[in-house]
């Protein structure tokens, strides 16, 4: 819009943060909706061309580079974002400067740790090779650091979602096509080098930035205040995930890890659909809000809901219908295993769709130690639960203690309604309810036909009316309102 146009140097007002946020939110849904679809296709054929061995090597090889992508930042670009004021260039070029000395201090690391790493892993040459690829792409996706945060800072979403799109569909298009020649786990190694040069190309040219050394003491401690204590919550989430990932490999094996990953990136499907999305808005505009708890009650509520309304149904839905996909797909018949570890799995992901957004609420209110005292609970229950449960009951033992861990968020939901008073039951009951309704539905219907494509259809549909019925009945008028508003917003994102 005409008056919302702003120096590089200027506050953003209220009313333009809302607008933006809008419009962020659309413009990362509606533009990156096709994307995930591709990735989620991509991901079918995979799953037909690789084995549950090789899934397993590229998840624990992913979990020891993101592991070392921690400490390559160490809170300052969230640090950027979250400040009041609009960061100086020392600021970035002190940010850039600690930044890239990390990133080249841990590939050294990581080249003088690939022998133990090789060992204890049972690492093969394409292994070994695919490890490579990820640091290097872990050194181009820091280059990107600065213009990410110039882009997030000021809500431009449209052109921030450009390089992931582009990102999204190279990757996705080559790591198929290697697949598909009979490449194996070297088709990982080849498209994530190609992703991290399409996306380092693309953000320079949308939102240039020349690089600079600088090293401000001043800057640097004015980041460190918020950007240690993040970066803190960081580890922990890391330790959680990555970190569990590693020392579920040794109990696992390679092949167990393949089920337990696919498990986990089904049930995280709906999360990267939707969540992310708003996520990646969200953080920004609440710290553009944090001085109008009105305003931010508000719109935690309806970020809640957004996610909720789309995360639910999508979750529910596709635990229902994973085990009619494996009869009609008789090459998906090897992910079986998996069908059991994704009901657990699917209860974490409904409490992830309301408790990422509180989480995200805190930092951005700079409420940063209550965030760091409930990623402690959660890490600590992960490393109680998780390892014990796989070692008696495997893979099924592993999604079990990550349901229980995700049951233990209502500990956050708790917490949050203390300092902001937003409403749990417009923003994540209400879509919740009518998802089970939806979920129920499509099981009996379900136990009436034969698996087959046009049954997959037939329940697809029908959840897709029960839900929209149920979903009428319990929000009322103002859910088509907020589809009309969502749809006017892609449709004028540049306007």
């Amino acid at each position: 819009m005409e008056g919302e146009h702003l120096e590089p140097t200027a506050e953003i007002e209220l009313e333009t943060v809302k607008s933006r946020a809008v419009k962020g939110v659309a413009a990362l849904t509606g533009r990156t909706f096709v994307l995930n679809v591709i990735a989620f296709v991509a991901q079918g054929f995979l799953w037909a061309f690789l084995s549950p061995e090789q899934f397993g090597v590229f998840w624990i090889v992913s979990a020891i580079v993101n592991f070392l992508v921690y400490f390559s930042d160490i809170g300052l670009a969230a640090a950027l974002i979250q400040k009041r004021e609009n960061p100086s260039q020392k600021d970035l070029k002190t940010t850039f400067t600690v930044q890239q000395s990390l990133v080249i201090g841990l590939l050294v690391i990581l080249f003088f740790a690939r022998p133990i790493l090789v060992r204890a892993f049972g690492l093969t040459a394409e292994g070994q090779l695919l490890m490579a690829a990820l640091a290097i792409s872990f050194f181009m996706s820091s280059l990107k650091s600065i213009p990410s945060v110039l882009l997030e800072r000021r809500l431009e979403f449209g052109k921030f979602v450009i390089p992931q799109v582009l990102e999204t569909f190279v990757y996705n298009i080559a790591v198929v096509f290697f697949a598909w020649r009979g490449l194996g786990i070297t088709a990982f190694s080849y498209a994530v080098i190609i992703r991290g040069i399409v996306g380092l190309v693309v953000i320079y040219i949308l939102q240039p930035w020349k690089p600079g050394l600088a090293l401000s003491k001043k800057s640097l401690k004015e980041l460190l205040k918020f950007g240690l204590p993040y970066q803190v919550n960081t580890l922990l989430a890391v330790i959680k995930d990555d970190g569990m990932t590693i020392i579920l490999g040794s109990i696992l094996g390679p092949a167990g890890i393949g089920i337990l990953g696919t498990a986990q990136r089904l049930a995280q499907y709906p999360l990267r659909f939707f969540m992310d999305n708003v996520t990646k808005v969200s953080f920004p505009a609440f710290a553009r809000m944090q001085d109008k708890k009105d305003e931010l009650a508000s719109a935690v509520t309806r970020s809640i809901f957004f996610i909720s309304f789309l995360v639910f149904p999508s979750i529910i839905g596709l635990t229902v219908l994973a085990p009619v996909l494996i009869k009609v797909l008789p090459r998906y018949a090897k992910w079986e295993p998996a069908l059991i570890p994704l009901v657990f799995l699917s209860v974490n992901t409904v409490f992830a769709a309301v408790t990422t957004q509180l989480t995200n609420m805190f930092n951005a209110v700079g409420k940063i130690k209550t965030t760091f005292g409930l990623m402690i609970m959660w890490t600590a229950l992960t490393f109680a639960a998780v390892p014990a449960l796989s070692w008696q009951l495997g893979v099924n033992g592993a999604g079990f203690g990550y349901m229980l861990v995700g049951i233990s968020s209502v500990v956050a939901i708790a917490v949050a309604r203390k300092i902001v008073k937003f409403s749990l039951l417009d923003g994540a009951l209400k879509p919740l309810l009518a998802a089970l309704v939806m979920g129920a539905a499509v099981w009996l219907v379900r136990g009436f036909v034969t698996p087959n494509f046009y049954a997959v259809g037939l329940l697809i549909f029908t959840g897709f009316l029960v839900y929209a019925f149920a979903s009428y009945l319990l929000v009322g008028k103002s859910i088509i309102l907020d589809v009309k508003k969502g749809f006017s917003a892609i449709v004028n994102r540049n306007s």
